[in-house]
């Protein structure tokens, strides 16, 4: 593949595999697969996006904060098809163990959900709930947009230069270690610029920095979530794998939705 058709295979695998959408990627490398993680946090801005906008009209039909928040986490999991969600479960599933690398992998490939998983979705889809509520309390649309656009950054994030896979096959060894680090330099900075935009436009706004340094916070601290884990996995796994995105996915929203949505 040359000129523009990898990277447009690339945004349909990102889309094929972040989103609802059935779209064909066609022949799938680890070519493709660097520019669709690379792609994931315009994805995230284009979920957010119909979020803040489900959220607009929840709230002008005289939906209160805290059941348009619930709504709109369920919205996400549709879009999403509730991958993500999956893979966080797994993923602390496995790291709960406390057993060798092929068990803890044999349990995150497994159906089965465990206690750990399931606190673990419980205590993430609270705090989005309530960190959305804030948030659509204080007409936030475009803080909630750049919040889903931080958590898909947490994905690009964990397949930086040099996260190897934890398999040898599946989604994390395709796109493990493919994304230059540069590449996510260049992200971070934008969504640094987005949510303190966001942070900008949203009613209410206090004094004219305190934007640009919250959602600074918000990108440094989802970040470093999302390299925490993927510390953990790399020393407990030997790398990571397609629910380690998921996690890492769920980890960054929720540390970047609670951010944004401090006053």
């Amino acid at each position: 593949m040359t000129g523009r058709r990898p990277v447009s295979a690339g945004l349909r695998l990102s889309l094929t595999t972040l989103t609802v959408l059935p779209l064909r990627p066609g022949p799938v490398d680890r070519r493709t697969g660097a520019l669709a993680m690379a792609w994931a946090p315009a994805v995230g801005l284009a979920l957010g996006a119909a979020l803040a906008a489900a959220a607009w009209g929840l709230t002008g039909l005289g939906l209160a904060p805290l059941p348009c928040a619930a709504v709109l986490v369920v919205l996400l999991a549709l879009l999403t098809r509730g991958l993500h969600l999956d893979g966080l479960a797994d993923t602390f599933d496995a790291l709960g163990s406390y057993t060798a690398a092929d068990r803890a992998l044999a349990i995150m490939k497994s159906p089965e959900t465990g206690p750990l998983g399931v606190s673990a979705i419980a205590a993430v889809l609270l705090v989005d709930a309530a960190a959305l509520s804030a948030l659509v309390a204080r007409h936030g649309w475009l803080l909630i947009a750049a919040a889903v656009a931080v958590g898909r950054l947490g994905i690009t994030l964990c397949c930086a230069r040099p996260v190897p896979p934890a398999r040898p096959d599946g989604l994390g060894a395709l796109v493990a270690g493919t994304v230059p680090l540069a590449g996510c330099a260049a992200w971070a900075v934008g969504m640094v610029a987005i949510g303190g935009f966001a942070g900008q436009l949203a009613p209410g706004s206090d004094w004219p920095w305190s934007h640009w340094i919250r959602a600074g916070l918000a990108v440094l601290l989802a970040a470093g979530a999302v390299l925490l884990l993927a510390r953990q996995c790399v020393r407990r796994f030997g790398g990571i794998t397609g629910d380690v995105l998921g996690a890492a996915c769920e980890l960054a929203t929720a540390v970047a939705l609670l951010a944004l949505s401090t006053a």
